[in-house]
């Protein structure tokens, strides 16, 4: 490991945070991890050779490059804002340039704003959020779509390579941003429609095999469709650990985007009112393949693990 490399800081350890942050300190970068109540992965990267910073503000007096990787816009304005947030521990007199990157799935308005406040700092402020699950994460081989200027894209991807396999630099701050929302209605779009299909297949006297058999093999197969069908078809909770409290979230960032934009978006409505129904019924914490529980639920169906096999 060279002594020249920059530092790189992470505040945000959960699902997706832990696996790249560990192989940001596995490729040899310094590693400055903030403090968090839940020990274990920080425990973990201290004992693999990462530093522990107290608040934000230390984070950022320590590090050359920040990753955020939380839940969404207010927990990255609390990081970045206040007498103990990033800017208030940017010094460009002591460590010229500070990166912030933020890795969560945020409002595109707030990033913006964020990104002006950062400048007037000296600060440099990227939206680059995530694609794939933590899987992935672990593995290094997440997707991001990035927002930044080329100047300071070409100083962070070295890092992003660390943790990620596929990275689209697709134009200035906030463009990261927008994109992971479009690219999250996509996937909700899917999840919700694969949820609804299987009720109606259910209803209409077809099994979960029986619908997988055509569905799964044919054109409409995908990665997400793989994922999001575990849960279904074997009852496996880790292949797609992604929230109906996230997905929601992320579906009313989408709307509030396209009011902005004065886009008629009727079908995207009805995605976030899926989640929407699911996380009013008490139920934010399971993950999305679960919706496919509660929409049968809604049709007087058992849940998937309770339906009848056919002998083998």
């Amino acid at each position: 490991m060279s002594d020249t490399r920059a530092t790189i800081g992470f505040a945000g350890l959960g699902l997706m945070g832990r696996g790249m942050a560990r192989n940001i300190l596995a490729k040899g970068w310094p590693l400055v991890v903030l403090a968090h109540r839940r020990r274990e992965a920080v425990e973990q990267l201290k004992a693999q050779g990462a530093r522990e910073a107290g608040t934000a503000r230390e984070l950022a007096q320590a590090c050359d490059i920040v990753h955020l990787c939380v839940t969404g816009s207010p927990q990255v304005e609390a990081l970045v804002r206040g007498p103990d947030g990033l800017l208030a521990g940017a010094d460009p007199a002591k460590r010229a340039g500070l990166v912030i990157i933020d890795c969560s799935s945020s409002n595109p308005v707030s990033t913006l704003a964020l990104a002006a406040e950062a400048a007037e700092r000296g600060v440099h402020f990227v939206d680059a959020p995530l694609s794939r699950t933590p899987k992935e994460a672990e593995a290094g081989t997440l997707d991001t779509m990035v927002g930044a200027a080329p100047e300071v894209f070409a100083r962070i991807e070295p890092v992003l390579r660390c943790w990620a396999g596929l990275v689209v630099h697709l134009g200035p701050v906030g463009l990261g941003h927008k994109m992971k929302l479009i690219n999250n209605f996509v996937a909700m779009g899917y999840a919700a429609l694969f949820a609804e299909a299987l009720a109606i297949a259910r209803k209409a006297g077809l099994s979960i095999a029986q619908f997988h058999s055509v569905i799964g093999s044919g054109r409409m197969r995908s990665p997400f469709y793989d994922t999001f069908m575990q849960w279904s078809l074997a009852g496996d909770e880790n292949a797609h650990r992604f929230t109906i409290s996230n997905a929601h979230k992320d579906m009313r960032y989408l709307a509030a985007m396209a009011n902005e934009l004065g886009v008629v978006n009727t079908l995207q409505a009805q995605v976030k009112n899926s989640f929407a129904a699911m996380e009013a019924a008490g139920q934010g914490e399971r993950f999305v393949p679960m919706l496919a529980d509660f929409v049968a639920a809604l049709n007087a169906l058992p849940p998937a693990a309770q339906e009848p096999r056919s002998p083998a």
